[in-house]
């Protein structure tokens, strides 16, 4: 893991500070809008590109960790997501949506890095990619509209577009490059003009959009930054619990070791970036939603640098002791 992504947490709470900054002390509000969807479109179709559907074969010798991984994803979580902002965010719609869109969208990148510093199964991660990816571009709009209730407020069609927009296109544009970049200069030109770059863009565009983001909604993030606060119990409640049930789960049904850290970061990890291009896509008169969003990996990404330094060394006390 680079020192760039060690340190992503902190630069994305930098971007958030000078975007914040900038956007109280300089007029700027107005253009940095038009830089926040693009920028995450660009991003996400960096991520995409990345993608290998080849890794997709590896699921079949794990399939019970694949079935418990899908339960936890698209089944119990979007009910802890719908309990948390229900009991904890009542009062505060667009918080809950927010946390809503955070939760219910299973992480389609990073969790890669953090489990392979955990020593999981990497290549059974990558092949959870592409499945979870499809699930949540079909089941994102459902989850909204049932979970969301009255504080949803978005018509069938915008939630539809918007979710047409942020993961299809960029999902298309992706794999066509992929294929044409394959068919007509070859695997290595391939690795070395577009996966290669594409990858190096993922967290400068991340920067870039979360920058714009704070400087579009500065006067927003300063009238509500006590609210925002109360977003913290329900998320450290969900980055608490969910590693838990992984665990207990994974002895349970005796998966082996690199299979127990794969489930606990699959189902750990959130795609905020997917989360929030939906959020400005969706709904743009609402910026509160979006900007809970910026949260999360605040949160996420620390609590899952933990994680994969105690489960690294729980395995490995207990390959010390196998072996004694």
């Amino acid at each position: 893991m680079s020192l760039a992504e060690r340190l992503q947490s902190l630069f994305v709470a930098l971007a958030a500070l000078a975007g914040l900054g900038a956007g109280l002390l300089l007029p700027i509000g107005p253009d940095a809008e038009h830089v926040v969807l693009p920028a995450l479109l660009a991003m996400l179709a960096c991520v995409f590109v990345q993608m290998d559907a080849a890794h997709v074969g590896e699921v079949r010798g794990a399939r019970t960790l694949v079935v418990v991984s899908l339960v936890l994803n698209f089944v119990l979580t979007p009910a802890l997501a719908w309990a948390l902002g229900a009991g904890l965010l009542g009062g505060e719609p667009d918080l809950r949506i927010g946390l809503l869109l955070l939760l219910v969208t299973p992480c389609t990148d990073w969790y890669l890095v953090f489990t392979a510093m955990a020593r999981g199964h990497t290549g059974i991660a990558a092949a959870l990619l592409p499945v979870n990816l499809v699930l949540q571009l079909l089941l994102l709009p459902v989850y909204v509209l049932l979970l969301g209730g009255r504080a949803a407020m978005v018509d069938v069609g915008t939630l539809a577009e918007s979710v047409l927009l942020v993961l299809v296109v960029p999902l298309a544009l992706a794999m066509l490059l992929r294929w044409a970049s394959q068919r007509w200069k070859g695997a290595d030109w391939r690795e070395r003009r577009i996966l290669s770059p594409a990858g190096t863009l993922v967290l400068p565009l991340l920067y870039a959009a979360v920058f714009a983001m704070f400087a579009w909604q500065a006067r927003v993030v300063l009238d509500h930054a006590a609210d925002l606060l109360v977003l913290v119990p329900p998320l450290l409640i969900f980055f608490v619990l969910l590693p838990l049930i992984a665990t207990g789960l994974s002895r349970l049904l005796k998966l082996s070791a690199a299979q127990r850290v794969t489930l606990t970061m699959t189902v750990t990890a959130r795609n905020s970036p997917i989360a929030l291009a939906i959020a400005v896509a969706a709904f743009p008169d609402r910026p509160l939603i979006a900007v809970a969003l910026v949260v999360g990996p605040l949160l996420e990404l620390p609590v899952l640098a933990l994680l994969a330094q105690l489960v690294r060394v729980r395995e490995a006390r207990g390959e010390r002791a196998s072996r004694g």
